[in-house]
């Protein structure tokens, strides 16, 4: 699995979850992550984000 950051609190986390892999989107927001989105493709995240600015945390 990876996690990867971007700005204003960004992150895209490669998971595991009931359906299969999925890609999980969230924010933080004052020391707490949350929830933007489950996205199934990097499209899907590429969406929510500017794919250019996230890094490998």
């Amino acid at each position: 699995m990876g996690i990867w950051r971007g700005p204003q609190g960004i992150e895209v986390e490669a998971i595991v979850a009931s359906g299969g892999p999925c890609l999980l989107v969230t924010r933080r927001v004052g020391g707490r992550r949350v929830l933007v989105a489950y996205c199934m493709s990097i499209r899907e995240v590429g969406e929510l984000v500017d794919l250019a600015e996230l890094v490998p945390a």
